[in-house]
């Protein structure tokens, strides 16, 4: 049976896409299972509202423009460190 280069090439984006379904990473938690990514946003949230009072003590915090823009940056930036720090296997 021989495919058309048309259907191998409609198939591409699926198979790009399902390319990193090979497992699904979990944390134990007090002997259950808890999905990796959610710890990671949680971490990340933690270390961002850190980050804020850091900025708020050192005075910065006033000169941040624009701060709607800032923080979901810095909580996507320490959640994918924390993704790259504990689970890059």
């Amino acid at each position: 049976m021989t495919r058309s280069p048309r259907t191998i090439f409609s198939l591409l984006p699926a198979i790009f896409l399902t390319g990193g379904c090979a497992y699904s990473p979990s944390v134990d938690v007090l002997g259950s299972y808890f999905p990796a990514w959610m710890a990671c946003i949680i971490i990340g949230l933690f270390m961002t509202l850190i980050a804020r009072l850091l900025l708020i003590g050192f005075g910065i915090y006033p000169y941040l423009r624009p701060k709607s823009l800032v923080f979901p940056c810095m909580l996507i930036f320490f959640t994918l460190l924390t993704w790259l720090a504990f689970f890059k296997n």
